[in-house]
């Protein structure tokens, strides 16, 4: 049973200031079955996951406490590409469409960035995410023994240590910088919404597959 739709429907309710009564009726069902979901007695079917969602017009991930987000982040106009980038651009659809969620959530971060007006964070946060690009490439790169090693300066067989040590002192850095100063910067999935617009929904989608890829490790190794 979901723990999380008991506490969330009946936040809901309250928070539109509704009654149980109207809700129910609202929602085709009695006063009674309502509380036992409010109360988490008894567990709803996909048909009443589906209403409560339009009636409260919030996604069902959100009923279910799996996203912060009320809305649904679909994907939108803006995180796939254009027809002239798919035309000269090889790869498939999945490919073009989370270079545009990284793209997008990208520049979000460095809208954030500039609002903050932190060099030192800037620097750390560019250089963490430069690394990583630079780990992605190079490890594909080497990938074929016989290409030339040419344009890199650290042995093939150090990068990749180096790379996410350099990365872990990044987030160090960040995070010194984070502690060491209020940062005077108040967000909210509506806030995001409302600021970023279309790079809003990249970012929802990005931290949704990004969590339910470390979830589905985490469980793998028995973390979770």
């Amino acid at each position: 049973m979901n723990k999380d739709f008991p506490r969330i429907i009946t936040f809901l309710r309250k928070e539109r200031g509704l009654s149980q009564k109207q809700v129910a009726a609202d929602l085709g069902i009695s006063q009674a079955l309502l509380s036992h979901y409010e109360k988490g007695i008894r567990e709803c079917g996909l048909d009443f996951l589906v209403r409560a969602a339009e009636y409260f017009e919030v996604s069902c991930d959100y009923l279910l406490g799996r996203t912060v987000q009320r809305r649904l982040a679909a994907v939108t106009a803006d995180d796939i590409p254009e027809s002239d980038e798919i035309r000269h651009i090889k790869g498939n659809m999945i490919n073009q469409i989370n270079k545009k969620l990284l793209m997008n959530t990208t520049t979000v971060i460095f809208d954030l960035l500039a609002q903050i007006g932190d060099k030192r964070l800037t620097n750390a946060v560019s250089n963490y995410l430069m690394s990583a690009e630079y780990q992605i490439f190079r490890t594909i790169y080497c990938s074929e023994e016989n290409n030339t090693q040419s344009m890199f300066s650290i042995t093939k067989n150090r990068y990749k240590a180096l790379t996410s040590a350099s990365m872990m002192l990044d987030l160090e850095i960040i995070d010194s910088v984070i502690e060491r100063n209020t940062l005077s910067l108040s967000l909210s999935p509506d806030i995001i919404s409302t600021y970023f617009k279309g790079g809003a929904a990249s970012l929802f989608n990005l931290i949704q597959l990004s969590e339910r890829n470390i979830k589905g490790i985490a469980q793998h190794k028995n973390l979770a």
